[in-house]
């Protein structure tokens, strides 16, 4: 997935705002392009874990689809950790066909990678930021 560097730093912006809680949202894209965030709340409002209540994550979806994009990743933040996911992150991976990145806050140096996650098999994605 492509992101632009502002798109990325709203990552970033968002994770630092709601730590030591996770952060957690969505990313509209188009053509393997990254094109808006979807920050949401999050309902499990925990250090250790994300949650995006489903009323919340069927407005958002339903923005995405209006503007005519894709779902193109499912975000949180690992506060404490490396920004790879941990067992829960792969065992409540329902997106096979979305990324999931994780941006890592745990360090002065943020960093935010991508993971597709399908049938619990994990693998790292490219994510270029421009």
């Amino acid at each position: 997935m492509q992101i632009a560097r502002e798109l990325y730093d709203q990552l970033i912006a968002h994770a630092r705002a709601e730590a030591p809680n996770e952060c957690c949202g969505m990313v509209a894209s188009a053509d393997g392009r990254a094109v808006t965030i979807h920050p949401a709340e999050n309902a499990a409002a925990s250090p250790l874990r994300y949650e995006i209540d489903g009323k919340q994550q069927l407005e958002i979806l339903d923005a995405i689809e209006d503007a005519g994009h894709d779902l193109g990743a499912i975000y949180h933040s690992h506060t404490r950790t490396a920004p790879e996911p941990s067992q829960t992150d792969i065992n409540l991976a329902f997106y096979p066909d979305s990324l999931y990145l994780i941006v890592g806050i745990a360090n002065a140096e943020p960093e935010v990678r991508a993971w597709r996650i399908v049938d619990g098999q994990v693998s790292e994605a490219e994510l270029r930021v421009e």
